[in-house]
């Protein structure tokens, strides 16, 4: 079935039914195994595998390259779907993405023919740039020393999402002096140890826990040249939980609509002999249902957003206004989506009493997950950033902390 014909309105390209239809037994398979998953908490290692084999992670890459040349509107109306599937497979790939992002823009072309090679044959990228504890904005405990010929890292990265099903860790450091410093590194090199010791309440199953790096051989060809994220980044990684908020509500309101049809029992209060024709219900369902395809259609008019950035930057423009403006239209985006997901997954509930609360049902999981993804760089500064531009024209910071995102 069709994003048209589901009611979700139509993808962001004439061509987009023909790419997500590539991908859509995948995003099925997914789906059908995400309950049991979670309540497992069994690690998608096997599902992540199937879409690197249908091609997924190279989405970016030029057709030449064996990528599908996927614009960034048909990436995040993608990235909608499979959160629908599963949010945690989605946030488990968001470095990835964000590096191949990198890898797009980059100044150097040997760093991008590199990476491309490497992304083209379904290599994957894992996160390494938050750290706790005391790290200052600019900074970072995460050291790259030289030791005789060789530079080596010691330090420990936490909310390492994705790395632990990736071939390497996007890492970000500094030097003995202070110097940023961007590296790939190898997950399978001697000293790199990754703990799936992430215990939130939500988003369980993306391995965000923590690295440790003791003593790591970094090879000269896996550190990048310029330390500088793509210009879009700040708005490129928002998105991607956008993305995957409008991807839960979707879920979520399936789901819902699937359950009230389903139902036999209805209230002795209720206003009609089966709940799915009692109107109270049936508004329920709709509000749900409505949240959700606001959040997806908000999410699909920041990408484009987006998109006019990376195309200033393959034309040789000047990124620094069209950036600004995207970072601005996202984080307009970010309270709306936000609250009108958590509304929809928690709103479900009125919509099947106690029997939405069973554990086989799973429903819970939408609102761990999307109240988990809300979390992620607070909503709270958003309103504020925004305020700012409209009032003062005050454009929103580049980055939170140098190299991250």
């Amino acid at each position: 079935m069709s994003q048209t014909d589901a009611g979700w309105g139509a993808g962001p390209s004439a061509r987009y039914e023909d790419l997500a239809a590539r991908f859509r037994p995948a995003f099925a398979e997914i789906r059908a195994t995400a309950v049991a998953r979670d309540a497992e908490r069994r690690l998608p290692h096997a599902e992540i595998g199937w879409l690197k084999e249908a091609g997924f992670t190279t989405l970016r890459l030029p057709e030449a390259a064996g990528g599908h040349g996927a614009s960034l509107p048909e990436l995040f109306n993608l990235l909608i779907e499979l959160s629908q599937a599963d949010s945690n497979v989605t946030n488990a790939l968001r470095a990835h993405f964000g590096f191949t992002e990198d890898v797009l823009c980059s100044g150097s072309p040997e760093w991008r023919a590199r990476w491309t090679e490497r992304i083209g044959a379904g290599q994957t990228i894992g996160s390494g740039v938050s750290e706790t504890g005391e790290a200052k904005v600019g900074q970072f405990d995460t050291i790259i020393r030289r030791r005789g010929a060789e530079r080596v890292v010691d330090g420990r990265k936490f909310y390492t999402t994705g790395s632990l099903f990736a071939d390497w860790i996007h890492l970000s450091a500094q030097d003995e002096d202070g110097a940023p410093v961007v590296a790939a590194v190898s997950t399978r090199a001697p000293g790199v140890a990754i703990a799936d010791d992430w215990d939130g309440f939500g988003q369980a199953l993306t391995a965000s826990g923590t690295a440790h790096f003791a003593g790591v051989v970094v090879e000269p060809d896996w550190i990048k040249p310029d330390p500088a994220r793509f210009p879009y980044a700040m708005a490129f990684f928002q998105l991607v939980h956008l993305a995957t908020l409008a991807g839960i509500g979707r879920a979520a309101a399936e789901d819902v609509a699937r359950l009230v049809s389903e139902r036999r029992r209805v209230y002795s209060h209720g206003n009609a002999g089966r709940t799915s024709d009692d109107p109270q219900i049936q508004a329920v369902v709709g509000r749900v249902r409505g949240n959700a395809y606001a959040a997806g259609a908000i999410v699909l008019k920041a990408a484009e957003a987006v998109q006019r950035v990376f195309e200033a930057r393959c034309a040789g423009a000047d990124t620094t206004a069209p950036a600004a403006l995207a970072d601005v239209e996202v984080n307009q985006a970010v309270t709306v989506v936000t609250n009108l997901v958590l509304e929809a997954t928690t709103g479900l509930f009125d919509a099947l009493g106690a029997s939405a609360v069973k554990e086989g049902l799973g429903l819970d999981r939408y609102w761990r997950n999307a109240r988990t993804i809300a979390s992620h760089n607070p909503r709270i500064y958003r309103d504020r950033i925004v305020g700012a531009f409209a009032v003062n024209g005050t454009a929103p910071p580049r980055e939170y902390r140098v190299g991250s995102a």
